[in-house]
């Protein structure tokens, strides 16, 4: 008696009933992710490029310093002079979308596997197999189920990228020190302010860290969905491989560690313990306006006197 089983004929028995049973559920999503990315992008887009670098250097000058700020403005000018300021956009508004679905998913699934051992303890193998399952594996059922474009691309990196966030959330609410917890509830707080106003204020540069690594792993897998229309700079890598083209596939190399290094440390400033660590000019900036006030307020006394 010859007993055959195949896990690969089992997949695709179970992608075809969901094909045959579930194709309005699966229009739905793909309709409310492809509004999100599409808004995303189209805000994106319609910024002049010259307007994007300075709201990104900006924002770089208050979250990081002058330094840094100087970095992101001529990278961002190095990206617009190489034609790559669109596919940027594209590339990032696919990261900004995946990101965002991630975290509405994976935070409260966190605080539920922290909140819960049967939830953790169910959830952490899926995380494992999420975490080392081959990337370009997550393209082929999205794209079954959903086509080509940019939804597919957005589900795949959702899925791709989504662990770090619900493992950090998890581990930042498990260590909080536990006489904050003890003190929450000698002053009579209930489990959601015990929540909201103890748990995720202590736990949250552990959670800006996985959304940091959520960004990070986003980025990376959005290049690889270019395979199946994703667009953005994902393309004109493709193309540099397709073409053996060196210089096509260096510049939408370059372009993308850019994008990767400006939104790296934007978002690590956003975890440190104790807000943004401020420095450079604007620093100087505080300092010596502190200092003006100082000289003041004597002079002032002095008067009333």
């Amino acid at each position: 008696m010859n007993f055959e089983f195949s896990i690969g004929k089992g997949a695709d028995l179970v992608v075809n009933y969901i094909l045959d049973h579930f194709t309005p559920l699966l229009d739905a999503i793909s309709a409310a992710i492809g509004l999100v990315t599409g808004s995303i992008q189209q805000v994106l887009l319609s910024l002049p490029p010259v307007a994007g670098i300075l709201i990104v250097a900006a924002l770089s000058l208050w979250r990081v310093g002058g330094k840094f700020a100087l970095f992101t403005l001529l990278a961002m000018a190095l990206v617009l002079h190489m034609g790559l300021w669109e596919g940027m956009m594209q590339s990032l508004s696919l990261v900004l979308a995946a990101t965002i679905i991630a975290m509405l998913i994976g935070i409260p699934l966190g605080i539920w596997m922290a909140r819960s051992e049967t939830v953790a303890t169910i959830t952490r193998p899926i995380l494992d197999l999420m975490q080392t399952m081959p990337a370009f594996v997550y393209l082929i059922p999205a794209a079954m189920f959903f086509g080509l474009g940019a939804v597919p691309g957005t589900i795949a990196t959702v899925i791709f990228s989504m662990p770090p966030v619900v493992r950090l959330t998890n581990l930042g609410i498990r260590q909080v020190d536990g006489e904050f917890i003890e003190a929450g509830l000698a002053f009579g707080c209930t489990g959601k302010q015990l929540l909201f106003k103890v748990q995720l204020p202590n736990a949250m540069p552990s959670i800006m860290a996985g959304v940091n690594q959520t960004i990070m792993l986003s980025l990376s897998m959005v290049v690889i969905a270019s395979m199946i229309g994703a667009g953005g700079l994902g393309n004109t890598v493709l193309t540099g491989i397709q073409r053996l083209d060196v210089g096509t596939g260096f510049e939408g190399g370059l372009a993308v560690v850019i994008l990767a290094v400006v939104l790296d440390r934007i978002t690590q400033s956003f975890g440190q313990a104790g807000g943004s660590e401020r420095s450079g000019f604007l620093k100087r900036l505080v300092f010596f306006k502190k200092e003006a006030s100082d000289v003041k307020q004597p002079v002032l006394n002095k008067q009333e006197a």
